[in-house]
């Protein structure tokens, strides 16, 4: 069987929402073959809308089809949904209108380059009331996930690469507002882990037993809001945390979880932060990108085994 890659689970996900929903539509802004919608715009045509290359009008009409009673889903790449920062303020968010936003090419887009890279999405969506994000794990959790989505009342983003998606074997919790799913626990350290970047977590957390390090992965599912139990636990309870997410650092789900420390008053000398740097990143094929960026396995058992070495020379430098 081949790979499928989250834009095909997205879809899958879309299309039957939409034969079961009669109230679900979907809009798209020129991206239909790039969202592979190819299928829903030829058998559900009535539920389905183009709206050219107009992005922010698409955001504007999903607010009015929600105010009409509707359950849209905007499908669209993550990078040019920042055009529409304004209609997502003022018509989703401010009016908390149930609209959905599947965001597409979210983190690194490979060959597309710095233009396609959606790695800013989590920094804007994040700053919203009422906004709730998520991200999913593996391939398997964006069905879920668009059903919770479909149901809440306000506005959900539900944000994945454009990347083959694994499909890790696990009983899949169902998706609740602000509850993350913990894959393993660790005595020694704790990964959290955003997104995609779940399955190269769960390798280096393997990795890393191997070596006779015990580090829990945890699934963190929501951005916003937070598990803040789950966080929590991992803040105070494991020697070092680190936090890995396929997104821009500055105002991402690091920040997140920094953000959410301090207003805890807890201890964060052990957290470390993986991510995408103020940079605009070139280029590339995508393994290779998050290879050179720290993000693949191999960077989080460096970050990982650093974490273990300072808090050893600071121990050792007590001891002296």
């Amino acid at each position: 069987v081949a790979a499928r890659n989250y834009t095909h689970f997205a879809t899958d996900a879309i299309y039957d929402q939409l034969q079961s929903r009669s109230d679900a539509v979907v809009l798209t802004a020129a991206m239909c073959q790039g969202n592979k919608l190819e299928k829903v715009r030829d058998e559900l045509a009535s539920q389905f809308f183009d709206v050219g290359i107009c992005e922010s009008h698409a955001v504007a009409f999903a607010a009015g089809q929600a105010k009409a009673g509707l359950r849209p889903i905007v499908a669209i790449y993550s990078t040019f949904l920042q055009r529409s920062f304004d209609q997502i303020f003022q018509e989703v968010a401010l009016q908390d209108l149930p609209v959905t936003f599947m965001l597409d090419r979210a983190g690194l887009a490979g060959p597309d380059g710095p233009t396609h890279h959606g790695v800013f999405d989590l920094g804007y969506l994040r700053l919203f009331p009422n906004m709730a994000v998520l991200s999913p794990g593996d391939g398997l959790e964006l069905a879920s996930m668009l059903s919770f989505a479909l149901e809440h009342d306000g506005p959900v983003a539900i944000r994945y690469p454009k990347a083959v998606a694994p499909e890790i074997q696990r009983e899949i919790p169902s998706v609740e507002l602000g509850k993350a799913e913990v894959i393993s626990k660790g005595t020694d350290g704790t990964i959290l882990s955003c997104g995609a970047m779940l399955s190269e977590s769960i390798v280096a957390a393997a990795r890393l037993a191997d070596e006779g390090i015990s580090v829990g992965v945890v699934n963190t599912r929501f951005i916003k809001p937070l598990d803040e139990d789950v966080v929590s636990k991992a803040l105070r309870n494991s020697s070092f945390v680190v936090t890995v997410e396929e997104a821009a650092l500055v105002g991402g789900f690091g920040s997140a979880v920094m953000e959410f420390a301090e207003q805890r008053r807890i201890n964060t000398n052990h957290v470390r932060r993986l991510g995408i740097p103020d940079i605009f990143v070139e280029h590339g094929n995508r393994d290779e990108l998050l290879a050179e960026l720290g993000l693949d396995a191999d960077g989080i058992c460096r970050a990982c085994r650093e974490m273990i070495d300072d808090k050893n020379r600071f121990s050792d430098a007590v001891v002296q």
